[in-house]
């Protein structure tokens, strides 16, 4: 990395990439991960031997790279990573002036954003008289001006001229000369060395200026006095100043845009920002490269451009920026705009994790909870997700943090609005009309929501406490409890106030109210508007636990955890923060993790913490983007939603694995080719089974059963059924196994097993039973028609004994009932033979005329006249 002043972390990182590169031309990318493979490239027999030694190489590079890496990076990390991660006061850093500290590691978690964690310096070098700009953004406090510099200012060669630091002592009046002197250029005074501080218009300079000229280009003095002297110089060439004016102007481009960004929820607004930001891009400020660059690969307000994302993320890593690195990282992981290469991307996550960067951290994390692509570390994954874990429960308030929206998509499809938990906007408008109306639950209710935020209900603290305020002077002591909260915590909407605060929580705690007592044992316990008293403070957190509500447990662990009014009391610490944690309290989570992480009160168990710290994780700022994809997949872009659940799902999301593949399963994606997309779906229905999602499993059975993405495999079909089955005592994994004994896929046939787990699906699930009912039904003619067909009618017959089977006299009987059936069919026939009609004589006939006699015409009689 080149901003960073160790030159070994450089020197790696240049390693690393040259040793990729020289096994680039062997990467088929095609690469082992965990519980399968992706391939990007049609194989055929004759490479099967330049893959698995590609794959080798692969390898063998990394260790060789992580070799040198743990040798020279964590013996001056580890400690400072352990010291970082048990911080309580996140956002304090000291600063120190040692010179050691140039050599701290970024790898910490204190006062850093959510989406990234760096250092950055701070201050400005020039050298020799020429200004080379640093390829990557450098923040320079002015004093005139709060505005940072995006430029590293140098000057003239490195190797000849070393760095000199401004800022010598006030009232130093003698020239810098020789070591770390900077040279002016130009002027009355060139190639003479700069004095700090100099006096000008009564003031002194510690650095180069700008004042006092109209071309913004900076000077300086080169003797103390410049009012007597009048000796100067400029500490840049025209050329280096344009570009810095350059760099500023983008500054302060990008300032702009993120405040229109920030400023509105409208997304016409919202573009013009993002159009803003592209010009600061384009002009060189790396921030908004990173906005830029994120925004075109998620199509956050912006045409979505895996390409020209692709091109920004390469610039950025080559300049050291750690969201860059990242970036870069996911692009190599999932196969977008390079071919998939593992190595590579775990290189890159790994500079973007020592820059600071939580999604990287997170990704890590859970790459080595799960193997994927390293060997499985359960200690690696808990320091990766404790420095997050961290960082994410020091931005919770006593709220619990946002609620994060898990949709699923298949559930989704199949019953709209029900899996989402969304609201619909009809409801939300009756609720408003209640509410408008007097109705105090309706209130209460929208002023949660727009409380927390959630169900399709953006957070708005302004409209929370509006709706708050009706409940409580309609005399809701829930309402002003959530008030009492409101000026407890303070909001750009409701300034902190405790003494409000107060009067609120007192006044829900004498209605018998959980939450105005939760909210008074806070007040006592840390003294906020009363003095502080921790006997009142437990006594208010008891009453508020045996109601239920989760502060009030919350707090009592805290408070027998650290033996604060109480003799401290582990066990009954634990206790607490397992009630918190079922009414899904960050806070409880990430309390249990670190005692089971440390051991106390429980026996260590490092994958019990992992699992917690990892839940904490993924609570953070970052899962806003699951709702963020869905309304994408909502609107119809199916692009968008893909890549943004696939970075999720990087970051060990179960929820957007399923859903990645849901979509890939369903074709809706055109990012890849149609030959990878069912390779890759089954790669996410892997990793979400793996997780413990049951339709992930079963999934997994069918298209090993059909061969989708992978041959034909009844097999291991009937694994992933089976253990859909016994593990999750899902019906349709037992259906599918009924189905495969029933007609021997896989398996020795054998009906009587297919009845058996058929009629345990039918148990399983009400659903079940219809189709359960139709495949007995089926069975039970098949087992018929089989045993027809296995039995000989002859044999049969001279089986029977008829003389045991109806008696001696059994020839007897059977003439009886033969000459009996003989009499009734005699009888029948007689019967209908009587009742037949006969048909009746004419009435009304017509006398017979007499014959003519036959003759020949011309012996007839004539007529007489």
């Amino acid at each position: 990395r080149n901003r960073d002043p160790r030159p070994w972390t450089a020197a790696v990182y240049n390693v690393a990439l040259r040793l990729l590169h020289c096994i680039e031309k062997w990467d088929n990318s095609c690469v082992p991960e965990y519980h399968g493979t992706v391939c990007v490239r049609d194989q055929g027999a004759e490479n099967t031997r330049m893959r698995d030694l590609s794959w080798l190489c692969n390898h063998l590079c990394c260790l060789l790279f992580f070799a040198l890496f743990l040798s020279l990076a964590f013996t001056a990390d580890v400690e400072e990573i352990e010291e970082s991660s048990e911080a309580t006061n996140v956002g304090e850093r000291e600063e120190s002036t040692d010179a050691d500290d140039d050599s701290r590691s970024t790898f910490q978690s204190e006062s850093i954003p959510a989406e990234e964690e760096e250092e950055l310096s701070t201050e400005s070098h020039v050298i020799a008289g020429q200004i080379i700009h640093a390829t990557e953004e450098q923040q320079q406090a002015e004093q005139s001006k709060d505005v940072s510099q995006e430029s590293e200012i140098l000057a003239g060669d490195a190797s000849k001229e070393p760095d000199y630091v401004p800022g010598a002592a006030a009232g130093e009046k003698d020239i810098s000369e020789g070591k770390n002197a900077i040279i002016a250029v130009g002027g009355n005074s060139a190639g003479q060395a700069c004095v700090f501080p100099f006096l000008f218009m009564e003031k002194e300079y510690m650095e180069c200026t700008t004042d006092g000229r109209l071309d913004g280009r900076l000077w300086c003095a080169t003797t103390y006095d410049y009012q007597k002297d009048q000796k100067w110089g400029f500490c840049e060439t025209e050329e280096q100043a344009n570009m810095r004016r350059q760099l500023q102007e983008a500054e302060d481009l990008y300032i702009t845009g993120m405040k229109m960004v920030n400023a509105t929820s409208k997304k016409a607004q919202r573009r013009e920002g993002y159009k803003m930001l592209m010009k600061a891009a384009e002009m060189g400020n790396t921030k908004a490269m990173e906005k830029v660059a994120y925004a075109m690969l998620f199509g956050d307000y912006m045409d979505q451009n895996v390409q020209l994302a692709k091109d920004f993320s390469v610039k950025l890593a080559e300049e050291g920026s750690p969201k860059g690195q990242t970036a870069l990282g996911f692009l190599y992981a999932v196969g977008l705009g390079f071919n998939s290469s593992q190595a590579k991307a775990l290189v890159y996550y790994t500079f973007g994790a020592l820059g600071g960067n939580l999604v990287a951290h997170m990704i890590l994390g859970y790459r080595y909870w799960a193997g994927i692509g390293v060997s499985q570390s359960c200690e690696s994954a808990l320091t990766h997700y404790r420095l997050v874990a961290n960082h994410v429960a020091s931005d919770i308030s006593l709220t619990g943090g946002s609620v994060v929206q898990r949709i699923r998509l298949a559930d989704e499809v199949e019953n709209p609005g029900m899996a989402s938990g969304m609201l619909e906007e009809d409801l939300i408008q009756y609720y408003q009309f209640l509410a408008e109306k007097g109705d105090v639950q309706a209130q209460v209710g929208l002023g949660q929501l727009h409380l927390h935020g959630g169900r399709g209900v953006e957070q708005n603290h302004q409209r929370a406490f509006e709706y708050f305020s009706q409940a409580a002077n309609a005399g809701n002591s829930h309402a002003m409890a959530f008030l009492g909260k409101m000026y407890s915590e303070g909001s750009e909407s409701v300034p902190q106030n405790n003494e409000t605060a107060l009067h609120y929580f007192k006044k829900a705690a004498d209605m018998g109210n959980p939450v105005g007592q939760s909210g008074l044992g806070m007040a006592y316990l840390y003294g906020k508007g009363v003095a502080v008293n921790h006997d009142l403070a437990l006594k208010y957190f008891q009453k508020a636990a045996e109601q239920g509500w989760v502060d009030g447990q919350l707090q009592l662990g805290n408070m027998y955890y650290n033996g604060i009014g109480v003799k401290r009391d582990y066990k009954q610490a634990l206790k607490y923060f397992n009630l918190a944690s079922q009414s899904g309290h960050i806070l409880a989570f990430y309390n249990l993790a670190q005692m089971h992480a440390t051991g106390t009160g429980v026996m260590r168990s490092c994958h019990t913490a992992v699992e917690l710290f990892k839940n904490v994780c993924e609570r953070g700022r970052w899962s806003e983007r699951m709702m963020s994809a869905y309304n994408s997949y909502k609107d119809g872009d199916f692009g968008a939603a893909v890549v943004q659940y696939l970075l999720l799902a990087e970051q060990g999301y179960e929820v957007a694995q399923s859903n990645v593949a849901f979509i890939l399963d369903q074709k809706e994606s055109q990012l890849f080719r149609e030959e990878e997309v069912y390779p890759r779906a089954l790669l996410h229905w892997n990793r979400a089974a793996a997780q413990g999602y049951t339709v992930a499993r079963i999934k997994l059975g069918d298209y090993h059963f059909y061969g989708y993405g992978t041959e034909v495999d009844y097999e291991t079909a009937l694994i992933h059924y089976r253990l859909a089955s016994e593990q999750q005592h899902s019906a349709q994994a037992m259906f599918n196994l009924g189905y495969m004994h029933e007609k021997g896929l896989g398996i020795k046939q054998d009906i009587h097993l297919a009845k058996r787990f058929y009629d345990m699906a039918a148990e399983a699930s009400p659903d079940a039973q219809v189709p359960v009912f139709l495949a007995l039904c089926k069975l039970g003619a098949l087992y018929s028609l089989q045993y027809l067909q296995e039995l000989s009618l002859k044999e049969v017959f001279l089986q029977i004994d008829m003389d045991q089977l109806l008696g001696p006299e059994w020839d007897l009987y059977l003439m009886t009932i033969i000459a009996l059936l003989l009499g009734t069919v005699i009888a029948y026939r007689q019967r209908q033979h009587q009742a037949i009609p006969r048909p009746a004589a004419p009435q009304n006939a017509q006398p017979q005329q007499q014959p003519q006699p036959e003759g020949p015409p011309g012996q007839q009689e004539q007529p007489q006249a």
